[in-house]
């Protein structure tokens, strides 16, 4: 089992939107970054990962985790890039902003600190406990 980082634009799939989808989760479908979809394609059922608002926000809001592995991504007329699909776990009860990532000496060799554009990316497990202990969740999931 593993630990991501998916990236969504919230003014195109927020956090909020990801939560009403429940227990069936969501294609995580547009990536178009072969790095990004490589990541996608070691995801296994019950890995977990941190929603993160890019753009204005730069934040981590919510722990969410992969419900289907690998499958071709409809929206890709090339049929070169692939989606699995995730739902949402539970909040982030203090959101952990990309600033707050980058002040953390523990955290200086994690993917988002030193490559905050790959949408999909692996969180270490040390990095994992850090940021969700920063995000004020006492009892976090673990994989």
């Amino acid at each position: 089992m593993a630990y991501w980082l998916f990236k969504s634009e919230p003014n195109t799939w927020g956090w909020d939107q990801q939560k009403a989808k429940g227990e069936i989760g969501e294609p995580w479908d547009g990536v178009r970054n072969y790095q990004a979809r490589n990541n996608m394609r070691k995801m296994k059922i019950g890995d977990l990962g941190f929603f993160y608002h890019s753009v204005n926000e730069k934040r981590v809001v919510g722990i969410v985790e992969v419900c289907k592995e690998i499958y071709p991504d409809h929206t890709d007329p090339t049929g070169r890039f692939e989606m699995v699909d995730i739902k949402a776990i539970c909040d982030m009860p203090t959101p952990v902003t990309l600033q707050m990532t980058k002040d953390e000496p523990r955290l200086e060799k994690m993917i988002l600190v030193n490559n905050s554009r790959l949408s999909v990316q692996p969180v270490e497990s040390d990095e994992w406990a850090l940021v969700c202990q920063m995000g004020g969740l006492e009892d976090f999931p673990t994989v």
